[in-house]
């Protein structure tokens, strides 16, 4: 791969310290550099271990971390970053899945997806303006992962926004202070999509500049979408569809969950503005068909997409956050008739589970094969010792699961 010298978008006018510059450079694909064909076709003949983590949410404290109280997000993901710099080493579980007993070696790449940043509230406490988040998230996530890939570069950091990243940039319902702040949606557009004229805090329009991208991996096409694929993403992915052959496995990242929130879409009363008294959240760009209140069923959404689903047989995974706790599931859709495997990660700072218990604290680390037409997926806890022993933490496996990746 060549690597990208370009400044990437918003860099060219700030200030960042020389070793995040360094390592936006070598990443590459973190400033969305295209890879060539020779680079997919080299990477296609071997198994891809990527590490998978969501909602690290930037500006809010965690009420306990290792003996700390009201511990501030930048503390907490240190030290997620520094358990997953130190996964090369360390042996998967002997659970009959990819690569078992296996040390975990190199890795591919590492997923966030969404709510890196997370809303700047009012209520209860003020809390940080994205421009300050963001620039804690890339001190610890573009500065401090180590990670290198099986040719010595080091890995990408592949990132999709959430919705509390979008409504930093457009307004939520209970009002922000400041009112809106579009740094991080700047940042993953300029470095993700690369437009020719790089947005800027005064251009950024949300309805126009979506973050979608694809990269391939190992023999198989990954898409990262911003929130949902509503209709405008799948739009955009038929058009990325139409160059992957139909028997390349595809994953798809996104940040909300195949049973999307009701809020998340544009309000379809008055002129669908962001108000407290319809409550819509409008980070979703399609109009809400499902009913008239922002709590309601999104069935009928979610039908939409299980019928592009079954023109799109092989796409066999969807990673997602929002909902803050492990899981490995399948979708079925509201009326039984599609199967997608589905990856739901934890927050190191909102955990359903890992919030009230540390120990649980995860992220995961997913291997797949193409030739083997098989995925597995591990939870991986980072910090079992918790916070009274005072020692660093070792890494233990939690649950895995493996999914076939054959023709379905």
């Amino acid at each position: 791969m060549q690597n990208s010298t370009e400044p990437c978008g918003h860099f060219q006018r700030r200030r960042i310290s020389r070793w995040v510059c360094f390592a936006i450079v070598v990443t590459g694909l973190g400033c969305g550099v295209a890879q060539s064909a020779g680079e997919v076709a080299r990477r296609a003949d071997r198994a891809v271990t990527f590490v998978f983590t969501s909602d690290v949410h930037f500006g809010i404290n965690r009420a306990n971390f290792r003996g700390g109280v009201n511990v501030e997000a930048k503390v907490v993901n240190t030290a997620m970053v520094e358990a997953m710099n130190a996964l090369p080493s360390v042996r998967l579980p002997d659970d009959g899945g990819l690569h078992s007993g296996q040390a975990v070696g190199p890795v591919d790449f590492v997923t966030i997806t969404g709510d890196l940043t997370n809303r700047q509230e009012r209520l209860p406490l003020k809390i940080q303006s994205a421009s300050v988040s963001w620039g804690q998230f890339e001190q610890v996530f573009f500065g401090g992962l180590k990670l290198r890939d099986a040719d010595g570069g080091l890995v990408p950091l592949l990132l999709v926004p959430g919705n509390h990243d979008v409504s930093n940039a457009i307004g939520h319902p209970n009002g922000l202070q400041p009112a809106s702040d579009s740094t991080t949606m700047v940042e993953l557009y300029n470095r993700f999509v690369r437009p020719a004229t790089p947005r800027t805090t005064s251009t950024y329009r949300y309805a126009t500049d979506k973050v979608f991208y694809s990269r391939s991996f190992g023999g198989a096409h990954c898409i990262f979408l911003t929130m949902w694929p509503d209709s405008a993403a799948r739009t955009w992915m038929d058009e990325d569809l139409k160059n992957v052959p139909k028997t390349t496995p595809v994953f798809l990242f996104a940040h909300d969950p195949e049973k999307v929130d009701a809020r998340h879409f544009t309000n379809p009363h008055g002129n669908g503005d962001i108000n407290n008294r319809d409550k819509f959240e409008n980070v979703i760009s399609d109009v809400y068909v499902g009913g008239k209140t922002a709590d309601g069923s999104t069935d009928a959404e979610q039908r939409l997409l299980a019928a592009w689903l079954k023109t799109h047989r092989n796409i066999f995974g969807y990673f997602h956050g929002h909902a803050n706790w492990t899981e490995f599931y399948d979708w079925n859709g509201p009326d039984n008739d599609v199967s997608l495997h589905s990856f739901r990660a934890d927050s190191p700072m909102k955990g359903r589970d890992s919030g009230p218990d540390e120990t649980k604290l995860s992220f995961q680390v997913v291997v797949f094969d193409v030739a083997a037409k098989k995925l597995t997926a591990r939870e991986c806890l980072w910090n079992p010792v918790g916070a009274k022993s005072g020692k660093m933490p070792v890494i233990r496996w939690g649950e895995s699961k493996t999914v076939s990746l054959a023709p379905r």
